[in-house]
């Protein structure tokens, strides 16, 4: 393994591809020290993150942390990453279960908000702990379903036939073997009333080789309306391999968005907007929605108001086609769907 990190520090990176997505994760860096030294940033850094780490564990993959520039303490792929004293201040209004998703979890794995689609936390694992994370205290010991408990997500469809689409959350549902998730897909096919899945990932992301043979080859059996929504925030997150993986998707006939969050200080411009939906669009993959912060512990200084997020958007709406310009949306609890709100656009132009 010691052999294997060398080679990854010094191959060219176009050789990557020769490593495994399981490969990848196994080699993702968990130390915030190494961290802050591979990226040549001040110790102060590791110092000041340490009880956040121990909170929330860092952890990020290679190829992501590949894209960070050196040095540079505010890139907006780092701060996204890196463990701050900043989350440990207490925020009135911040709590442990922003969506009140408890309220939702009838049984084991399930939260069931919306009338026509129910999701499933298939995992609570990662391949990147993003620090701005929802479901940080989630209580995934409570809702992991074990391989035989996967027919109790069946009989609970059974007992809702309005449910036509099927959500697979996480954590990351494509943290889980090919093998596994495709026997799981299989039972959900031999629903009639399943019309469409949807998985939302972070994990092609930060590791573009998630997108493996074994990946598309069920996806090209399947005869659901594959859905995958990809949570990217900044175009310095896209590359080509990441691309690559978007474009073999797209030709297997999966429906390719993505949702990002509106973060302070990492992609709250009008440049940073724009040239993330223009990035994300050049892949083939839809800018969708652009979620403000859920208030969740341990988050609130990534934050902005809802007006400055519609201001905000108003200009974005400004440089770009409609199609372009992602619904920017906030899921309240309690609500029948997600509230979205009007960019406000500046009627001196």
């Amino acid at each position: 393994m010691n052999i294997i990190l060398q080679i990854f520090d010094v191959i060219p990176i176009q050789t990557k591809n020769n490593i495994s997505w399981s490969q990848h994760l196994s080699q993702a860096l968990t130390s915030l020290p190494e961290l802050v030294k591979h990226l040549g940033l001040s110790e102060k850094l590791s110092q000041q993150g340490i009880e956040a780490h121990q909170s929330f564990k860092l952890l990020v993959p290679r190829p992501y942390l590949s894209r960070i520039e050196y040095g540079n303490p505010n890139d907006p792929l780092l701060l996204q990453i890196l463990p701050s004293a900043a989350e440990m201040q207490k925020v009135i209004g911040y709590t442990k279960d922003p969506l009140e998703e408890a309220d939702h979890n009838p049984q084991k794995a399930i939260v069931h908000k919306y009338k026509r689609r129910l999701l499933v936390i298939t995992t609570g694992t990662c391949a990147v702990n993003c620090r701005y994370c929802f479901r940080r205290h989630f209580p995934y010991g409570d809702n992991q379903l074990a391989q035989a408990e996967w027919q109790s997500v069946i009989e609970y469809l059974e007992k809702h036939p309005e449910v036509n689409e099927v959500i697979l959350s996480g954590g990351d549902p494509l943290m889980m073997k090919d093998a596994l998730l495709a026997d799981k897909i299989r039972l959900l096919e031999a629903l009639p009333q399943i019309k469409r899945l949807r998985i939302h990932s972070r994990l092609p992301v930060v590791i573009p080789a998630r997108v493996c043979d074994d990946m598309l080859t069920w996806i090209n059996k399947s005869r659901l309306d594959i859905v995958m929504v990809w949570h990217i925030n900044h175009a310095n997150e896209m590359d080509n391999e990441l691309a690559q993986a978007a474009f073999k998707l797209k030709q297997a006939g999966v429906t390719l968005l993505n949702q990002g969050v509106l973060l302070k200080g990492i992609n709250d411009t009008v440049d940073a907007q724009v040239n993330l939906s223009e990035a994300v669009f050049d892949a083939g993959i839809l800018p969708y929605y652009m979620f403000t912060l859920d208030p969740v512990e341990g988050a609130a200084h990534f934050d902005i108001s809802i007006e400055d997020a519609q201001r905000l958007m108003g200009k974005v709406a400004a440089e770009l086609p409609g199609y372009l310009v992602p619904r920017l949306a906030k899921e309240i609890p309690g609500k029948p769907a997600k509230s979205v709100f009007a960019p406000l656009l500046d009627t001196t132009v």
